[in-house]
């Protein structure tokens, strides 16, 4: 499966002084990059999504923590913490229980694991976040193995698995809570074992392969766009390599039986999400608001820089594209690069590894609206062929010893390395979606703990949100939020004679029910932070 390029991409034998500093900084790149992955780990808020990872993992469920919460009481916002801990009494079978019931669009695997990890090392936020990022190193070695496997070339797999552990956007979800870092290390590890099974042909590289797309597959639903990406790649093969053609037909029964293996292993989680699609569709429903061309197009630009670069100088901020235009350059130049200097078969998996994963979630934007190809962590299919047809790109041109191949590749670098060491000082980022404010909010209620401690209780009130949502923020802010805030959780039928004791209450994200109730009992709502939802309730005047 190697690639017969023009040049050689192995470490040129002619200058081996240079070459031993280029693997020697190579090197170096690949520990900063393991290092970046647990620095400041617990720095950034816990947002909503990682909420519902501990939620999920403890064993409870949205809606019995909604019930016994939101019963129009007040309680410390320490208390919340509780629902981040293991259930007493519970089982892995909870675990289960609660994302079938709740999210069966999400598999158990990574939930089971994270629901170990939090029996064996705690709750805390440093220890929520290590298994990811313990996670993420997986995926190095398989980078290097997968580089190695299509192009034979030392240099081409170190620059690839330098470009993988330095990448703002592979360490910024190697240090969240989520699935994603696993994501990663199955989408490259199902890849390398796919070009060993071709290459090897034995039976026993095929099984090996149908368990990793079991393990993907049960890892996150967005692993099939990189099984369809593979299915692509084999009749891309049948159809364009030269080969005879019985060994050809053997291959592709190969494939599918190993496929079909695998989705049979997957059907108990198959069933789970048939018997609650209605569920899994309404929890999703969110991708399918259509938010117009240009949204799209940004947030194209932003995802797929952000292996490189990863600046967050505001979404609307026109620095935050101009910036990445030589990124995206390096993009494009590598993927034609690719298409000009590699075999057909190297050709052929670089090109459905980024394109058909992607065009499987623009497509349907396209023609049925939505936001799917929009969401930057829904794209990691695509990821690892843009950063090996990059690798192949700058070890092709370093090795000749070209002073702007070699400005281009510590350019890249450098940029890696800064984005990674801003992110990882910051309280919050881009990632952090829904929850982006949410430091900021907790900053402000704690400043009016701080000034109001000898004098009264700071109260918060809030209600379940008018998409039920707010159980994950209000976790998130328990984190931040000094211990003397107190939550005044209201109900669906909210009694706002509650609040007859306080003279300026906050409002945490209030409901348009909530609103409306406040409005009747002749209270108007004062902005704080008006796009952090954040309000102060004064009497009307």
């Amino acid at each position: 499966m190697a690639s017969t390029t023009n040049q050689d991409t192995s470490v040129n034998p002619k200058n081996p002084q240079n070459s031993r500093l280029l693997i020697s900084l190579l090197a170096i790149g690949i520990l900063l990059g393991i290092g970046f992955r647990f620095f400041e780990i617990d720095r950034k808020l816990y947002w909503h999504d990682e909420a519902y990872t501990s939620i999920r993992a403890a064993g409870f469920t949205r809606q019995e923590i909604d019930d016994e919460l939101f019963q129009n009481r007040i309680i410390p916002a320490p208390e919340l913490q509780k629902y981040q801990r293991i259930k007493p009494g519970s089982t892995a079978a909870d675990t289960i229980r609660s994302l079938a019931l709740e999210d069966p669009q999400h598999p158990p695997l990574y939930f089971l694991m994270a629901r170990w990890w939090m029996q064996q090392f705690g709750s805390s936020l440093a220890a929520s976040r290590s298994l990811p990022a313990i996670l993420s190193l997986l995926s190095l070695p398989l980078m290097y193995a997968l580089a190695q496997e299509l192009f034979a070339s030392n240099l081409a797999a170190l620059v690839a698995t330098t470009l993988l552990a330095l990448s703002p956007f592979d360490i910024l979800f190697a240090q969240t809570a989520r699935q994603y870092s696993l994501l990663t290390a199955t989408v490259i590890g199902s890849s390398w074992l796919l070009l060993r099974a071709l290459r090897l042909r034995g039976w026993e590289n095929w099984a090996y392969y149908s368990i990793a797309i079991a393990i993907g597959c049960y890892t996150h639903p967005f692993f099939t766009l990189t099984l369809v990406g593979h299915g692509v790649f084999i009749i891309a093969c049948w159809l364009f390599v030269k080969k005879r053609k019985l060994r050809g037909h053997l291959t592709n029964s190969q494939f599918f039986l190993a496929v079909t293996a695998a989705l049979i292993l997957y059907l108990p989680w198959i069933y789970v999400l048939a018997t609650n699609l209605e569920r899994a569709s309404a929890t999703t429903d969110w991708t399918r608001i259509s938010p117009g061309w240009l949204y799209l197009v940004k947030l194209w630009t932003l995802s797929f820089t952000a292996l490189f670069f990863d600046f967050d100088f505001g979404f609307d901020n026109i620095w935050n594209y101009l910036l990445r235009l030589p990124f995206l350059l390096l993009i494009a130049v590598a993927v034609y690069n690719i298409c000009r200097r590699t075999n057909i078969s190297t050709l052929l998996f670089i090109v459905t590894s980024i394109f058909v994963p992607f065009l499987m979630l623009v497509l349907p934007d396209i023609i049925l609206g939505g936001k799917r190809s929009a969401v930057s962590r829904y794209l990691i299919s695509c990821f690892p062929g843009v950063q090996l047809a990059v690798a192949c790109l700058l070890a092709n041109n370093v090795k000749t010893q070209q002073r702007f191949w070699q400005v281009v590749l510590a350019g890249v670098f450098t940029a890696s390395i800064a984005s990674c060491t801003v992110s990882g000082v910051s309280d919050t980022w881009w990632s952090k979606d829904l929850s982006y404010f949410n430091a900021e909010v907790a900053r402000n209620i704690n400043k009016e703990a701080i000034a109001n401690r000898s004098i009264k209780d700071t109260i918060v009130i809030s209600d379940r949100g008018n998409d039920f949502t707010n159980m994950g923020d209000l976790l998130s802010l328990s984190y931040l939020l000094d211990k003397d805030v107190r939550l005044m959780l209201l109900s669906q039928s909210p009694d706002i004679e509650m609040l007859n004791k306080y003279s300026a209450p906050l409002v945490f994200r209030p409901s348009e029910k909530l609103r409306s109730a406040l409005k009747q009992n002749q209270r108007r709502l004062e902005p704080i932070l008006a796009y952090a939802k954040l309000f102060r309730v004064r009497r009307a005047s």
